[in-house]
C-alpha cells in the first residue's frame, strides 16, 4: 500500500510539473462527427419532434446531434449542411411528397449527392419513413405497396450482395447468424417497396444494392439497402429501438438486438468521420 501511495504521488508531481510519462499517450480531442437528425411535424400541429432514440443511438456511436427543423428557407438549410458530417432521416407517419419533412429532406439530399460527387464524403440515413422517402428521391415516384408489416419483429434475409456492400462488413459472424434466425429487426410501416417494384425500377437498381429483404408471409420486400457509388444507406426497420425503446412488446431487447444497436450506430458514425 505504501509504494502505491508513493508512486501515485510521485506521477501526480511529475504531472504538475508538466513531464508526461513515456507510457501515457496524448489523445487529441475529437468533436466530430455531428450528425443532423430531421424533425417532423406533429399530427394537426404547426409543432415538429424527434424521438429521443435516434438521438441516443446516434450519440451511442460517438456522435454529436443536431436537430433539422421543418420549414426553414433552403438557405438555412445549406448554411446548417456545412456544418454537420452527415444526416439521418427517421421514421414517422408523415407524406413523403408533401410534408414539412419531404420539402427538407429533398433538399439535404440534393446538397449530399452534390458534396460527394466534388469529394466531400458526406454519410445520409434512412429509417423507416427515412427509407421509404429516399427511394422516392431516388426514383421520382411513389412505389411503395401496403403490407401487413406494423409492429412486428423480422429475420432478415440476406442477398447475395450483401457481403459485397459495406454496412454489415464489420459485424461479428454470430450477430451476423442471428441477424438471419432470429427475430431482431422491428418493423413499424404498413408501407413497403416490394422486390417486384425495386427490381422494375431502372432508377432505384443504378443507385441502390439490396443487402436485405423480407416478408410479411405474402409480398417479398426491400428491407436495406446502401448506394454502390454514394454512402446512402436506409432500413425498413429499426435499428435504434432495440437498445433505446421499451413501451412496445414486440421491440425486441435480446443481447443480439441490443449488438445489432451498437453495430449499426458504430458503422454510420464511422461513415461520418471519413
Amino acid at each position: 500500500m505504501k509504494r502505491t501511495m508513493i508512486f501515485i504521488l510521485s506521477l501526480f508531481a511529475l504531472c504538475q510539473i508538466g513531464f508526461t510519462a513515456p507510457f501515457v499517450e496524448r489523445v487529441k480531442r475529437n468533436d466530430s462527427p455531428i450528425i443532423g437528425v430531421l424533425a417532423q411535424e406533429l399530427f394537426n400541429s404547426s409543432n415538429s419532434y424527434i424521438a429521443a432514440s435516434y438521438v441516443k443511438y446516434l450519440e451511442s456511436g460517438g456522435a454529436r446531434v443536431v436537430p433539422i427543423l421543418i420549414n426553414k428557407s433552403e438557405e438555412e438549410y445549406t448554411q446548417l449542411f456545412k456544418s454537420i458530417n452527415g444526416v439521418l432521416f427517421p421514421g414517422g407517419g408523415v407524406s413523403i411528397e408533401t410534408s414539412g419533412y419531404a420539402k427538407a429532406a429533398r433538399i439535404f439530399y440534393k446538397l449530399a449527392l452534390e458534396a460527394n460527387t466534388q469529394g466531400d464524403y458526406f454519410p445520409v440515413w434512412g429509417t423507416c419513413l427515412g427509407f421509404e422517402l429516399l427511394t422516392y428521391l431516388t426514383s421520382g415516384e411513389n412505389l411503395l405497396s401496403h403490407t401487413n408489416t406494423s409492429g412486428v419483429a423480422l429475420p432478415l434475409v440476406f442477398t447475395k450482395e450483401t457481403r459485397e456492400g459495406r454496412l454489415f462488413k464489420g459485424f461479428p459472424e454470430d450477430l451476423m447468424t442471428s441477424l438471419t434466425s432470429e427475430p431482431i429487426t422491428e418493423n413499424s410501416h404498413q408501407w413497403s417497396l416490394t422486390v417486384e417494384s425495386f427490381n422494375n425500377n431502372k432508377d432505384l437498381n443504378k443507385f441502390y444494392r439490396v443487402l436485405s429483404t423480407n416478408t410479411d408471409g405474402k409480398v417479398d420486400f426491400v428491407s436495406t439497402v446502401e448506394g454502390y457509388n454514394y454512402p446512402v444507406y436506409a432500413t425498413q426497420w429499426h435499428p435504434e429501438k432495440n437498445a433505446f425503446e421499451w413501451t412496445r412488446p414486440y421491440v425486441p431487447h435480446s443481447p443480439a438486438a441490443i449488438k445489432t444497436t451498437f453495430y449499426m450506430a458504430d458503422f454510420f458514425v464511422n461513415e461520418g468521420e471519413e
